[in-house]
């Protein structure tokens, strides 16, 4: 960005956030326009083509990639409630269309994307003020986000300012919770190992809440505490970051 607060943006709602997280998403864009940015949501939205991607189907990556990158033609930002997506289309899509005949429309396409707390701090500077009661949450650094994107707590300055809000860390944060898309259905026993390291950590807390950016972590997480008849709940990090700062 060259300094300037955007007025109109581009959000891209992501497989995960459409199928299971919807409310996070409009929170997401909620924050945007409370912002005073204008949000597009073009149609024909899907995946971004991580999955074929992951597992070496390049050539079928390059045609999802395509049919998304295409539906953001216009020079605006396009705004990700994913690390793991965001890092997809900003670091990836690149790679993968090394050498192809449209490399420089796809990268052009790719310094446009931004996760959603990155742009929220980096570039519209939002200041948000608290209207819920007191509560201690932990956060979750996704592993995308972190080394892929290059986050650098963003999010927990977006939680920082929340008065209400007591930020617990986690004692092994940069640890992945054994998701990994693919990763956790192909290794399941090293993924089960993984999110019973996380969620023990996170139970050790006391905190009540498990936030992060990313769907695939949260549903990982979720999932181990349900089986583990916890109390700890986990949510996005923009339905949290909305739903204690809107006008009731």
């Amino acid at each position: 960005m060259n300094g300037t607060k955007p007025k109109r943006v581009y959000f891209y709602g992501t497989c995960l956030v459409d199928l299971f997280f919807p409310d996070a998403g409009m929170a997401g864009i909620q924050l945007l326009r409370r912002a005073g940015v204008e949000v597009v949501f073009p149609d024909g939205q899907t995946c971004c083509g991580q999955p074929a991607f992951n597992c070496g189907y390049f050539e079928e990556a390059r045609e999802v990639a395509r049919t998304q990158v295409a539906l953001f033609p216009e020079d605006l930002p396009v705004i990700l409630p994913s690390g793991s997506c965001a890092g997809m289309m900003k670091v990836h899509y690149p790679e993968l269309f090394h050498g192809q005949p449209d490399e420089a429309k796809v990268r052009a396409f790719s310094a446009r994307v931004y996760e959603l707390t990155q742009f929220l701090v980096d570039v519209l500077d939002v200041k948000l003020q608290d209207l819920g009661e007191p509560v201690k949450v932990t956060w979750h650094s996704s592993c995308h986000a972190v080394r892929d994107l290059g986050l650098k707590g963003e999010p927990q300055a977006l939680i920082g300012q929340l008065a209400n809000v007591e930020l617990a860390p986690l004692a092994r944060e940069y640890e992945c919770c054994g998701f990994g898309g693919t990763f956790s259905v192909r290794h399941p026993e090293v993924s089960g190992a993984m999110v019973a390291d996380k969620i023990a950590d996170a139970t050790a807390t006391g905190a009540s809440v498990v936030l992060s950016t990313d769907g695939g972590c949260l549903m990982n997480v979720n999932g181990a505490l349900e089986a583990k008849s916890s109390k700890l709940k986990v949510q996005h990090i923009a339905e949290f970051l909305w739903e204690r700062t809107r006008a009731r």
